[in-house]
């Protein structure tokens, strides 16, 4: 799923970032001085005290703690929370349900292939715009910060592109409004992420993911329920969470902290455009993992939430309305036990200092789950898969990004490698779909074989967790 993908902030940007004599990266700082550069306000190039130094300071790049930011407030994450949400809800909605119901009403007869076509597309997109707008933001210099301008001006784009997708009435233009739709909406989620690890230590970064994925699956259930009440009024379903996303993300750039390093970029040249898209894995091979973690266990659960909805309606016999309200129950079931796994699995994480337990058993149970759906035979079943999944989840979101942030070759410039990252969550949004479909169309004849489509999921996310095990720069 869309990389998902980040934290918050709410009121007062700089004045948000709490500091004390206990932190050790306030203690490696010269009162008086700002080595790090200029600490952008929420009004662009301001600067506000905190105990008596700049909010936000730090040492030059290069002098060890300098690139340890410190302790971040309970304001900081409640504003991440509603940026991710904003995002998420305008993002994520379509491909989990909303799609399909416009993918029937273009072609009622083979909607399934309708999916195949225009979400790879987009898919592409994602990947292409993602590492290339955090390489961007990096380089980005303005009186508002770096950040700011890529999520402002991203989640309007994305917005603007939905009313596209809502009138749609062919597939071309389904595809090209959806297309144009995933490529700005990851132009934001680029920042989003930059931002999460510009502002927030390693002893908190358990937590920050545990709001991450609060934030996004909230969004899903939502957006799920949202569609239950509108499934005849898809125009306003496409929409309408955009428009919330845009005063959410607002409200995140407008109190952020968002600094301009001191160091100015070198001239951009095509070769760094392309460096956008690769970090070495042989250099960084715990990096490499991480990606490669990543992209199975997105992979394998793209594989059903892409035809979560057509599952409802084809395996189990459920008409549209009795399905979308199956899916929204599901999901909220689903949403329940991911908070409840993300309500201490992130905090126990950094307590222990440990994060490859928790995102290899999270993947495995995953798995689990998928399996369940494989054989369900009723809605109860399929009930009971989305509790399973939704804790396994809650689990892996809960770490996974604090897990990609620790092991980032270059932390003063996160915006590339989470790019990278991110490839990760597009890539496999773009394989899933017709990577389904192979096994969709395996040995039953007038039906789709939703268990042995399921099943290779399974065995996707399993590989995503065997290749956690390597990892040696985090235990």
């Amino acid at each position: 799923m869309p990389e998902a993908p980040l934290p918050t902030q709410a009121p007062s940007a700089p004045a948000s970032r709490t500091t004390g004599d206990a932190d050790p990266a306030r203690r490696t700082r010269p009162p008086g001085t700002n080595p790090a550069g200029t600490v952008a306000g929420p009004l662009g190039g301001v600067t506000a005290s905190v105990g008596g130094e700049l909010a936000g300071q730090q040492p030059a790049a290069g002098t060890g703690a300098a690139s340890e930011p410190p302790r971040v407030g309970i304001a900081y994450f409640v504003g991440m929370f509603l940026a991710q949400f904003g995002i998420c809800a305008a993002l994520i909605t379509p491909v989990m349900v909303t799609m399909q119901l416009k993918a029937q009403e273009i072609s009622p007869e083979n909607p399934a292939a309708v999916i195949g076509a225009v979400l790879p597309v987009g898919a592409i997109g994602a990947l292409v715009a993602n590492p290339l707008a955090g390489a961007l933001s990096d380089r980005t210099r303005t009186r508002w910060g770096r950040r700011r301008p890529w999520l402002v001006g991203g989640i309007v784009g994305l917005t603007l592109a939905l009313v596209g997708v809502a009138l749609s009435t062919s597939v071309l233009a389904l595809t090209v409004f959806w297309l144009i739709a995933q490529v700005v909406a990851n132009a934001t989620l680029a920042a989003l992420v930059a931002s999460f690890a510009d502002n927030v230590p390693s002893v908190q970064r358990g937590r920050g993911s545990s709001i991450i994925n609060i934030g996004q699956n909230v969004a899903i259930l939502a957006g799920t329920y949202l569609s239950v009440g509108l499934v005849d009024h898809l125009a306003i379903l496409f929409i309408a969470p955009g428009v919330l996303g845009i005063v959410l993300v607002a409200i995140y750039a407008a109190v952020s902290r968002d600094e301009l390093p001191a160091e100015r970029p070198a001239p951009l040249r095509i070769r760094t455009l392309i460096a956008s898209f690769w970090t070495n894995p042989i250099r960084h091979r715990d990096f490499g993992l991480a990606w490669w973690s990543r992209f199975f266990i997105i992979l394998g659960s793209f594989m059903f939430t892409t035809f979560r909805l057509l599952y409802m309606q084809q395996h189990l016999g459920l008409d549209a309305a009795h399905a979308t309200r199956a899916v929204a129950l599901g999901v909220l079931l689903y949403t329940i036990a991911l908070l409840v796994a993300t309500s201490f699995v992130g905090a126990a994480s950094d307590k222990l200092g440990r994060r490859k337990i928790f995102v290899i058993g999270s993947a495995l149970l995953f798995a689990a789950g998928i399996l369940v759906l494989a054989f369900a035979g009723d809605v109860a079943h399929f009930y009971l898969a989305e509790i399973i999944l939704g804790f396994a989840y809650g689990m892996y979101m809960a770490v996974d990004v604090a897990l990609v942030v620790d092991v980032l070759p270059d932390p003063e410039k996160p915006g590339k490698d989470l790019g990278v990252i991110n490839i990760a969550n597009a890539l496999p949004q773009s394989f899933a779909s017709p990577f389904a479909l192979l096994f969709l169309g395996l040995g039953v004849s007038g039906t789709d074989n939703y268990t042995a489509m399921l099943i290779a999921a399974a065995v996707v996310t399993v590989l995503g967790a065997l290749a956690i095990v390597p990892i040696r720069k985090v235990r």
